[in-house]
């Protein structure tokens, strides 16, 4: 007691706070901070950033093919692998909207963020019950630094969808794994099909479905055995169907095109690979980093990283390890279950179980972790992290699934601080245990936080780049320009901004025919008489397309538009 304060008693009729309004408080929070990521993420795509590019504009043709009825696709066009799902979600919007759209190209990836956040959150509520935690993660995947978003709403394939799908199969697993009553079939069948989805859409998310797969084997087994495990496999199969049918009908094996892409075929020195898959590309990946480049700074994540993954995998497993009875206590019939005791309900709100057994919560953070580690380990072995660690970054999004297995131990030595040894006693590495830890979250959600505001600094040029794309857009429609010759990062977009009005053939700096997605667009132009030539203003293009016009005047009819040449043959 301070001197010369006296302490008033608490009398039985002092008021005290009821049970539920730290639970109402911490919903309010959570709510708006799920309104905060969704806004953000629709100024954005408003604003038409982050900039789209070719590879999007790919897909988004599919979809119109799609919506036209012309065509079906399986894979992204010109390959034989990444499945085409974001061009079948954004079929009927183009259908809705009466044609194809930047912005109706990317509410499906929109959708598929909100669905990622939701799902998140209720997967840390499953494993931790504790709704403050949850709103932590929901905060940290509510902000979006450039990578970030990029990965979440641009649809170029894979990306907007892999960490809502993996945080799905990992919250039907907790409850398979725990045995919740109710719809265990049809909990099965989507477990199944999600799987089967994404051996088809994108394979980097398969750590994901092989750790949550491990986790239901190992508490279910028997259960697998009969219906269960019979229908698990049909839905599989359903919905990996595109994938299994074209490659018994084309003879062709996926997998060669996934190494191939993954920089199989090329070389990185070994110094180059752990530098992009080890310092770049946690940083870059997890939303630590502002648009393109890491400053050293922002380097910290990749340091705390390893230590975080080693200790999420501990603390799980000696959780895993720990007798059920020491677990709180159960009823005869919770001992004998696979799972463990019982679920556990929040105090607050008895009728609304966040936590499940202790165990299968322990196993469902280990299989998070090792599938943390597994990722990147995948990618670090890859050249493409040595070769191109900035923008093959991306191949770390999956890691954002992990995140609240590797912050629920710094959160519990936050909150708690660390238990005393055995003597009773605190060594300084105990005492500090705690300011460390609320030290690591304070600075994890400031670099992203910072991150987010650099990024969020570029959607206005970003606009403005889309708008003068625009206008080349209407002044080929107003000149009455039919078919181009462009690069290839020009091609596809102009194709797909134009709604096909105007198609492109690639070719390259040398004004040599270059790689073609969609072949049919190259046989159009080559049929046509006089196709004219488009390239960015001050790109090596257009500064051979200009010597051109120079050795022979009068060959081509130069029209200039802010940031753009076109040139009509003659």
């Amino acid at each position: 007691m301070t001197a010369g304060v006296r302490e008033e008693p608490r009398g039985a009729d002092s008021p005290r706070p009821r049970p539920g309004t730290r639970l109402r408080l911490v919903g309010w929070l959570t709510a708006v901070a799920v309104v905060v990521g969704v806004g953000y993420r629709l100024w954005l795509l408003v604003n038409a950033a982050p900039p789209t590019n070719s590879d999007e504009a790919t897909m988004g043709l599919a979809a119109l093919h799609i919506a036209r009825g012309e065509g079906f696709p399986v894979w992204f066009y010109g390959q034989q692998y990444m499945g085409t799902l974001e061009a079948y979600l954004a079929a009927p919007v183009f259908a809705l909207a009466g044609g194809p759209s930047l912005l109706g190209l990317r509410l499906p990836t929109l959708a598929l963020y909100l669905l990622f956040l939701l799902l998140s959150w209720r997967l840390t509520l499953r494993l931790t019950g504790n709704r403050w935690f949850g709103l932590l993660v929901v905060a940290l995947l509510a902000l979006g630094s450039d990578r970030i978003v990029k990965n979440q709403l641009i649809a170029g394939g894979g990306y907007p969808e892999m960490n809502a799908a993996g945080v799905a199969l990992a919250v039907l697993a907790v409850d398979l794994a725990a045995g919740r009553p109710g719809w265990r079939l049809a909990r099965w069948a989507a477990w199944g099909f999600l799987a089967g989805l994404m051996l088809w859409v994108d394979p980097l998310v398969l750590p994901y479905v092989v750790a949550t797969g491990a986790v239901l084997v190992g508490f279910r087994h028997r259960e697998l055995r009969g219906a269960a495990g019979a229908l698990l496999g049909a839905t599989a199969v359903l919905g990996a169907a595109p994938l299994l049918l074209h490659s018994l009908l084309n003879g062709r094996n996926p997998l060669h095109a996934v190494l191939a892409a993954s920089g199989a075929n090329a070389t990185a020195g070994w110094a180059d690979r752990l530098h992009g898959g080890l310092l770049l590309g946690p940083s870059l990946g997890m939303g630590f980093c502002a648009p393109g480049r890491c400053d050293t700074w922002q380097l910290w994540w990749a340091l705390a990283l390893p230590l975080l993954l080693a200790l999420g995998a501990a603390t799980a497993w000696r959780a895993l390890r720990r007798p059920p009875t020491e677990a709180g206590p159960a009823s005869p019939a919770d001992l004998a279950s696979p799972a463990g005791p019982a679920s556990l309900v929040d105090p607050a709100d008895p009728g609304d179980p966040v936590l499940v057994a202790p165990r299968v919560a322990a196993a469902i953070r280990l299989a998070l972790v090792l599938a943390a580690v597994v990722t990147l380990g995948a990618y670090t072995v890859s050249s493409s992290a040595g070769l191109t660690p900035v923008e093959s970054s991306r191949y770390l999004s999956c890691l954002l699934i992990s995140l609240p297995a590797l912050l629920w131990p710094v959160w519990t030595v936050a909150r708690r601080g660390p238990r005393p040894s055995a003597t009773g006693r605190r060594g300084l590495g105990r005492t500090l245990a705690r300011p460390v830890a609320l030290a690591l979250l304070a600075a994890t959600l400031g670099t992203a936080a910072q991150a987010t505001w650099r990024s969020a600094q570029t959607a206005p040029a970003t606009r403005a780049a889309e708008a003068r794309h625009a206008e080349l857009v209407s002044t080929l429609r107003q000149l009455g320009v039919r078919q181009v010759r462009a690069g290839y990062w020009t091609c596809n977009r102009l194709t797909f901004a134009s709604a096909e009005q105007v198609v492109c053939a690639v070719v390259d700096d040398a004004l040599r025919p270059g790689f073609d997605r969609y072949p049919a667009y190259r046989r159009e132009v080559d049929r046509a008489a006089a196709p004219a030539w488009v390239a960015p203003a001050g790109s090596p293009l257009a500064n051979v397309l200009d010597e051109r016009q120079r050795a022979n005047p009068g060959s081509l009819d130069l029209v200039t538009i802010d940031g753009w040449r076109i040139y009509l043959p003659q």
